[in-house]
C-alpha cells in the first residue's frame, strides 16, 4: 500500500522529502512531480525496484531511460559531456529537456541503452523534483508515468494512487500536473539533434 505526501510545489517540506528518499534507499518506487508530468523513480543501484517500473510500464530493454541529475557536475560523472554538450546543457537547464549522452562506467548497465551505449539526463525545473536530488546525493533514475493502453500520462496524485497503490511505495502529490513530454535532444558525433519537440523550445537548434 502507498504511502501518499502532499509535498508543497513551490515550499517542499524537507522533512518529508527526508522520508521519501529514505524510501528510495530502502528500494521503493515512488512517484513524484516533475516539470513536465508526474514520473515513477526509484535508485539507480537497485535492480529489483528497476524491474517494477520497467513491469509497471511494460517496457523492453531497448527504452531509453534517464537519470534525474541536480547539476553539470553530477551529470559530467554519468555522461561523456564534450563541449558543445555542456555549453548546450548549461544553457536550458533547468527545463523540460531530456538529453541523450553516452554513459560513463558509473551508470550500471542495466540503465544503459543495450546496443548505444546511451543514457537519458535531464535536470528539471520543479522544486521538488530538484530538492529529491540534492538531498539523495546522487541521480534518480527516473521514467515518465504513462501506464500501457492510456493515450496520455497520469496528472491527479489521487488517480494515480488508485491505480497503482499496490505497486507503489509512495506517491508524493504536488496538486495537478498536465502531461507534457520533454524535448529530447541526442548527441550524434558530439552534434546535437532534436529527436522530439515537446516542451522545450532551444531556439539555437532551429
Amino acid at each position: 500500500m502507498a504511502q501518499f505526501f502532499a509535498i508543497h510545489p513551490e515550499n517542499p517540506q524537507l522533512r518529508l522529502i527526508h522520508r521519501a528518499v529514505e524510501i528510495i534507499q530502502k528500494g521503493g518506487v515512488i512517484v513524484y512531480p516533475t516539470d513536465v508530468s508526474y514520473a515513477l523513480a526509484c535508485h539507480i543501484g537497485d535492480k529489483q525496484a528497476l524491474d517494477n517500473i520497467r513491469r509497471i510500464r511494460q517496457l523492453d530493454d531497448k527504452h531509453d531511460f534517464t537519470l534525474i541529475c541536480t547539476d553539470l557536475t553530477q551529470v559530467s560523472t554519468f555522461t561523456k559531456m564534450g563541449n558543445n554538450a555542456h555549453r548546450l546543457i548549461k544553457a536550458l537547464t533547468p527545463g523540460p529537456f531530456t538529453f541523450i549522452l553516452d554513459a560513463t562506467r558509473e551508470v550500471p548497465r542495466r540503465l544503459q541503452h543495450p546496443k548505444k551505449k546511451t543514457i537519458g539526463i535531464r535536470i528539471p525545473d520543479h522544486p521538488v523534483a530538484q530538492l529529491l536530488v540534492k538531498e539523495l546525493q546522487e541521480p534518480l533514475f527516473s521514467s515518465t508515468l504513462h501506464l500501457p493502453g492510456d493515450e496520455e500520462g497520469l496528472s491527479d496524485p489521487y488517480e494515480i494512487r488508485e491505480r497503482l497503490e499496490h505497486e507503489l511505495e509512495l506517491v508524493i502529490d504536488a496538486g495537478i500536473i498536465p502531461c507534457e513530454e520533454t524535448t529530447i535532444i541526442a548527441f550524434s558525433d558530439h552534434s546535437p539533434e532534436i529527436v522530439r519537440q515537446g516542451k522545450g523550445i532551444a531556439t539555437m537548434l532551429n
